[in-house]
């Protein structure tokens, strides 16, 4: 059985399969874990009041270090810039389709984040894709590097479930890079990137990523790749058919999601 055949048995990217981590210092892996957590509550903080938080917690770093962690986790802060930051000159940047848009059916608008998941001696990163109106995740993905590839498998598995007009993604040189790009316009489907600094635009995955966090990762001590796969298996399951939604009429993912789908074909 060939390595790619492997990788996709057990849902890894070839990447990530080839991949060799260099240890981290349990001091690093534990100031990640606690800007990760003060980020998730509060993303508009900015690199002083990180600080601050930190301090207040005992640990001591300059901001300069929180920077580079920050850049680490793939995350920044919050708030309006002007052309600031600029993942990556060479790749081509869509407007934002989305402001004043109500999405009223099913894979009308999809949106695709990553987020940084704690394990107990590493970590990883998650991609999922989400559909805007039901709030259902379609596809999920986890990788030991930020690379592009495991971006663009989570987005070909979750075009299985259909074809959106719109998917929202932000900035980042995963989400604009040429393979990724090429998925989306093959299906003819539209574009749409939050603007620079601003991942509010992608408010529904970001409540999803606050969800997931508080609901599971930092509920437990996941000791390997393997262990927090499984887990999330559990959790996005239960998320999806189980996890009713205030704004859903507490109605759940799936059932908003599916339940759209028959209307549209009646």
């Amino acid at each position: 059985m060939t390595v790619s055949r492997q990788c996709r048995l057990v849902g890894l990217s070839k990447t990530a399969y080839h991949y060799q981590r260099r240890s981290m210092k349990p001091e690093i892996k534990k100031l990640l874990d606690e800007i990760d957590e003060i980020y998730t509550k509060a993303p508009f903080y900015g690199t002083r009041k990180i600080r601050k938080e930190l301090q207040k917690r005992g640990y001591q770093a300059g901001r300069k270090g929180i920077r580079r962690l920050m850049k680490i986790l793939g995350v920044e802060t919050i708030f309006p810039k002007k052309r600031l930051s600029v993942p990556n000159q060479e790749h081509r940047k869509y407007p934002y389709l989305l402001r004043g848009f109500n999405t009223n059916r099913s894979n009308q608008v999809w949106c695709s984040d990553i987020t940084y998941i704690r394990l107990a001696h590493g970590f990883v990163y998650l991609a999922t894709v989400l559909d805007w109106y039901s709030r259902y995740v379609l596809a999920w993905q986890l990788s030991t590097t930020l690379d592009a590839n495991f971006c663009v498998e989570v987005l070909r598995e979750a075009l299985r479930h259909g074809t959106p007009e719109i998917f929202n993604v932000d900035q980042g040189a995963q989400f604009t890079s040429r393979e990724f790009i090429a998925v989306l316009e093959e299906k003819e489907i539209r574009i749409s990137m939050d603007s620079t600094g601003r991942a509010f635009d992608n408010i529904f995955v970001e409540r999803f990523w606050r969800s997931l966090k508080y609901e599971e990762v930092y509920l437990k001590s996941y000791e390997s790749v393997w262990e927090c796969r499984l887990n999330l298996k559990q959790y996005m399951r239960f998320y999806n058919h189980d996890r009713p939604h205030q704004s859903l009429d507490y109605r759940t993912p799936a059932e908003v999601h599916y339940g759209n789908l028959k209307q549209k074909v009646c």
